[in-house]
């Protein structure tokens, strides 16, 4: 089956420009600032560079956290105490502007894109949630494939679509995205992470698994148990497709859509936390180039997380103990992402400072 959105954006992809990273590293070297001082900062000035394919690069804004909303039949096998009816009231919480994501998104000034991908709830008629409704919720991925082949294509679609309508705007009261966020909502949905997370990278499910909303002891290993279970299904050259439908989610798929459709358009995208890492590695397993546009927001407490990140040599921006999802980690680090690119096109050079001795100036 072709698919219009997602084959596009895959063709129209293109790796970062090395150049311009090696420019940015030099430039940065030339600041009024001991080399190497700014640390992850200046890795960062350098990654938007190549993505911008220009030195200094220009600050990643206006931005826009897209938050894609799903629910999971593995509700049904105890892994979460959580009923499925909290995801449909969390997006009219994020639709009315007042959940985490909304705070730090006004906090950052960003804009919140809601979507509704995967909702078992009809909830066509909540203002300001975008429609967007591949099937209502997966099937059970503890017993049987989550969804379909062509179900998990029309949810990249959907991520991809996004990614391009979010960058074009639309007109002059709402500019085109330079900076897109990935924020999700679903009950269950570290559980189809772990899992995708572990089939993608070969981990052992006991080690990918979390505690998500905070699980106790029996809960987990219940969860780690259905993580494994669903896995072993696999086989082991099955194509990132398949192992989306088999074992993903459809707020997951959205978000490796964002993400390769976000790269084909040139836009930084940044990662929050286990879910999007786990939609990051499935993005990675399609088109590998684009890793060179992901910037991972912060380290999720999840374990999976962890993996994901380690798998596609991310570095974390902030470290800060957090688990909530939504986009939060993420709206945390846009301004010092946005730093970086401030400090390559805003700092002084010693050349234009008048400082002749840079040994002398940054001795100490």
């Amino acid at each position: 089956m072709t698919n219009g959105p997602l084959d596009e954006a895959r063709a129209a992809l293109r790796p970062v420009d090395e150049e311009a990273r090696r420019a940015a590293a030099e430039l940065s070297d030339r600041l009024t600032k001991p080399r190497g001082s700014l640390g992850v900062v200046e890795m960062l000035g350098g990654q938007l560079s190549a993505v911008a394919r220009a030195c200094p690069p220009p600050v990643p804004e206006p931005v826009a956290v897209c938050v894609f909303a799903g629910d999971h039949g593995v509700v049904a096998e105890g892994v979460t105490p959580w009923p499925q009816e909290v995801t449909a009231q969390m997006v009219a919480n994020f639709a009315g502007g007042g959940a985490a994501i909304n705070v730090l998104a006004r906090q950052v000034g960003a804009r919140v894109l809601v979507l509704d991908v995967g909702v078992a709830t009809d909830i066509g008629g909540v203002p300001g949630v975008l429609a967007r409704n591949v099937r209502r919720g997966t099937a059970n991925l503890a017993r049987t494939a989550a969804m379909t082949h062509d179900e998990a294509l029309a949810a990249l679609a959907v991520g991809v679509t996004v990614a391009r309508d979010a960058v074009a705007g639309d007109g002059p009261s709402m500019p085109g995205a330079r900076l897109l966020v990935c924020g999700d909502m679903g009950i269950g949905n570290t559980t189809a992470s772990a899992a995708l997370i572990a089939a993608l990278t070969g981990g052992c499910a006991e080690d990918v698994t979390g505690r998500g909303t905070g699980i106790d002891d029996a809960t987990w290993t219940r969860k780690s148990a259905i993580v494994a279970q669903a896995v072993r299904r696999l086989h082991g050259d099955a194509d990132p497709i398949t192992v989306l439908a088999e074992v993903g989610g459809l707020e997951i798929a959205a978000l490796a859509g964002l993400a390769i459709g976000g790269a084909a358009l040139g836009v930084p995208v940044l990662l929050d936390g286990v879910v999007s890492g786990a939609a990051a590695l499935v993005a990675a397993a399609l088109e590998p180039a684009v890793i060179g546009y992901l910037i991972a927001g912060h380290r999720s407490v999840e374990p999976g997380a962890s993996a994901a990140l380690a798998h596609l040599g991310l570095r974390p921006v902030l470290d800060l103990d957090l688990r909530l999802g939504e986009g939060t980690g993420a709206a945390l680090a846009v301004p010092v992402v946005q730093s970086a690119a401030r400090i390559l096109g805003e700092m002084a050079t010693f050349d234009s400072a008048g400082v002749t001795d840079k040994d002398e100036a940054t001795a100490g």
